[in-house]
C-alpha cells in the first residue's frame, strides 16, 4: 500500500474525510483501517481553528497532509489529518479504526482483549497505537505516522454521514463519516 500524497489532503475537508474511510493508518508496527472520521473547518465554531491561528493550533493551519495531534480533556491525544491549502484551518479527526496489524501490542497498551474496543474512539486509537503529542506536525506521507491507500476490500465501502460527536457548537453539521455496518465505531452510525 502506498502512502497518500499531500495532494490527497489538498482539497475540501469534507471530501478528505470521506476519502479517508477505508485507508490504513499505521504507526509503530500497528495499523488499522479508518472506519470513522469527522471534518472540522475554521468557518464553523466546532473547530479549534475557529478562533484563528494560535501557538497550540499552528499545525492545524499547516501544509495539507500534516498530523495535528492535540490533547483532549487533559488526558487523551487525538490525531487529525490537516486538509485544504496551507493557511486554512481544516482537518479530519480520525475517530475509529478496525485493527489489522499489531493487535497484541494494542491490547497491551489498552489493557483490553476485545478487538472491537481497542480503537473505537479518538483517544482509544492513539493509546492503542502509541501516538502522543510529540508527533504533532509530522508528515502523514513520510511518517512516522502514515496513512496509506485502502486495501482492495475497503475501496468500495458504503458510507453513512451524520452529526459529529461530543460537541456543543455546530452540532447540526453532518460532518461525521462512518463505514456502514462497522463493529469498530466509537458510536453506532445513524
Amino acid at each position: 500500500m502506498s502512502a497518500l500524497t499531500p495532494a490527497v489532503y489538498d482539497r475540501p475537508v469534507l471530501d478528505v474525510a470521506e476519502a479517508l474511510i477505508g485507508c490504513v493508518l499505521s504507526y509503530g508496527g500497528c495499523a488499522g483501517a479508518i472506519v470513522e472520521a469527522e471534518a472540522y473547518h475554521q468557518t464553523e465554531p466546532g473547530s479549534h481553528a475557529y478562533v484563528g491561528l494560535r501557538p497550540r493550533t499552528r499545525n492545524l493551519f499547516g501544509p495539507p497532509g500534516t498530523a495535528y495531534v492535540y490533547r483532549s480533556y487533559g488526558i487523551h491525544a487525538c490525531l487529525n489529518a490537516v486538509a485544504e491549502p496551507e493557511g486554512t484551518g481544516a482537518a479530519v479527526l480520525i475517530r475509529a479504526l478496525e485493527p489489522i496489524e499489531g493487535i497484541d501490542a494494542m491490547r497491551a497498551r489498552r489493557g483490553l482483549e476485545r478487538v472491537e474496543s481497542l480503537c473505537s474512539g479518538p483517544g482509544k486509537l492513539t493509546q492503542a497505537l502509541g501516538i502522543w503529542l510529540e508527533l504533532d506536525g509530522t508528515d502523514l506521507s513520510r511518517g512516522p505516522i502514515v496513512i496509506s491507500e485502502p486495501p482492495a476490500r475497503w475501496r468500495d465501502v458504503s458510507l453513512v454521514a451524520g452529526p459529529r460527536i461530543g460537541l456543543t457548537k455546530a452540532v447540526e453539521l453532518p460532518w461525521r463519516f462512518c463505514a456502514a455496518g462497522s463493529r469498530f465505531l466509537s458510536r453506532r452510525a445513524g
